[in-house]
């Protein structure tokens, strides 16, 4: 297969043939030990507290923080990509991401392993964004959703996996293992620097600024609702203002203004804000709920999550036929009812046993890939062509705010609730987050209706 010529910083020279399987499937290995090194952490959460004396809301920044800067990251890779070749933005992803690998394997300190999981963070958010700019501009159209579906699979196979190896490794090594298994990635990158195609770099001003004012914006807010500090809160709403201006005014700004002010655009934003925001708490209260309120250990912790994360893997294949078969309203209104049935039975049976937890995340973590895929499918539906790139990006950075504020809200709950029994505090959170879930559904139902009235119109 030969490279693409209509691309802005394709080289002219560069027509050798790109080894597409070999490349994909190393690209696969890449993007699954970042996807796992997302979700291995919340399993050792419990071990990390209880070696550090970590109040919850504390300890909900380690996942937190890697939420914002990996959101950050990723639209930030994206964009560059249109500027710097590929490989170039590879080589410094991976080693960003190694090197907080190698700080993490020997962090003996809170400070040392929360900066080693922001400089994971910075350059774990190379690995999707890019793979996803590669497949769009080197693999022709005919084989584009195949291979776009192997990189999305194997994402959802290393969350599904991430929780148990995660768990074994935690239990029999310590939390610092967890670090040696992302640190393999540095073993492909010779191997993806050899084989990408070459590109040549486009001097175009990139707007650092407006990434760093919704950045530290973004950190100001989620930092006020986990300790109340007024100063936090003036600093996020400064920079959010800031970075409102910034983006009006900039010739080339980090977030086309024109879709915050798209309606339609902005609820299914927000419906993929709720459901990453309900599915992180769940994913960072589970092994605080299995830990302290039943005693389990890493492993069985990760065995318990497992299903569910699982059987969402299995499943994406399923969604992507089914949206191409019976369209997108189908697939939201179906995740949505999903991850509202999970949240429910969450409140409802959590605190009967860990067998009960087991059975009712497979509803709800089905239904977070059901939303996420439909919405992103819906979205390059709704936008005109020169937007979906850009709609796609800002769309993956609100998604993972999302999850950062579903963490710090649910750390910062249990802090709220330590005069009453655990088991409680844990029910009532998970009742706040089918009531998120539920303003998910309203979202889909306005949205809905907003499209219903557009048709009618139109006729």
């Amino acid at each position: 297969m030969k490279t693409s010529t209509d691309s802005p910083i394709a080289s002219s020279q560069d027509s050798e043939v790109l080894r597409e399987r070999l490349v994909l499937g190393l690209w696969s290995v890449a993007v699954m030990l970042i996807t796992m090194n997302t979700t291995m952490f919340n399993v050792a959460l419990p071990q990390i507290m209880k070696q550090f004396s970590l109040s919850s809301t504390t300890a909900s920044w380690i996942v937190t923080g890697y939420s914002i800067v990996f959101a950050i990251s990723s639209i930030t890779f994206s964009r560059l990509s249109d500027y710097l070749p590929i490989r170039r933005l590879l080589a410094f992803g991976i080693i960003c991401l190694s090197v907080g690998s190698l700080i993490g394997i020997f962090s003996h300190h809170f400070i040392m392993l929360f900066a080693s999981r922001i400089l994971q963070a910075i350059g774990a958010g190379s690995g999707i964004s890019l793979g996803v700019m590669l497949v769009t501009r080197y693999i022709p159209m005919s084989r584009r959703g195949r291979s776009m579906s192997v990189i999305i699979s194997t994402a959802t196979f290393g969350m599904g996996l991430g929780p148990v190896l995660g768990g074994a490794i935690t239990e029999y090594w310590g939390w610092n293992g967890l670090f040696v298994v992302t640190a393999l990635i540095v073993l492909v990158l010779p191997l993806l620097f050899r084989l990408l195609p070459k590109e040549e770099a486009v001097h175009v001003r990139f707007d650092f600024a407006g990434a760093l004012f919704i950045g530290v914006g973004v950190t100001g807010l989620l930092l006020f609702m986990t300790t109340a500090s007024l100063f936090a809160l003036a600093a996020g709403i400064l920079f959010i203002i800031a970075f409102w201006m910034r983006i009006k005014r900039a010739k080339g700004p980090f977030v086309q203004p024109q879709l915050l002010r798209n309606m339609p655009y902005m609820l299914l934003s927000f419906i993929v804000f709720a459901a990453f925001a309900a599915h992180f708490a769940t994913l960072f209260l589970m092994p605080l709920m299995l830990s302290r309120l039943y005693g389990l250990s890493s492993v069985y912790t990760g065995l318990i999550i497992f299903p569910g994360a699982i059987l969402s893997a299995l499943f994406s294949n399923v969604v992507g036929r089914m949206i191409d078969r019976y369209g997108n309203h189908l697939i939201l209104r179906g995740g949505s009812i999903f991850m509202l049935l999970g949240a429910v039975l969450f409140g409802w049976l959590s605190s009967i046993s860990p067998i009960a937890i087991l059975f009712v995340y497979i509803p709800l973590s089905i239904g977070v890939t059901m939303l996420t895929t439909s919405v992103s499918n819906e979205m390059s539906r709704i936008l005109p062509k020169e937007q979906i790139g850009a709609g796609i990006g800002l769309s993956q950075l609100i998604q993972f705010v999302g999850g950062a504020f579903g963490v710090a809200l649910s750390g910062r709950s249990i802090a709220w609730q330590k005069s009453i029994p655990l088991s409680d505090a844990f029910t009532h959170i998970f009742w706040g987050v089918a009531v998120i879930v539920l303003l998910a559904g309203m979202s889909y139902l306005t949205y809905h209706s907003k499209e219903q009235s557009s048709l009618s119109l139109a006729k």
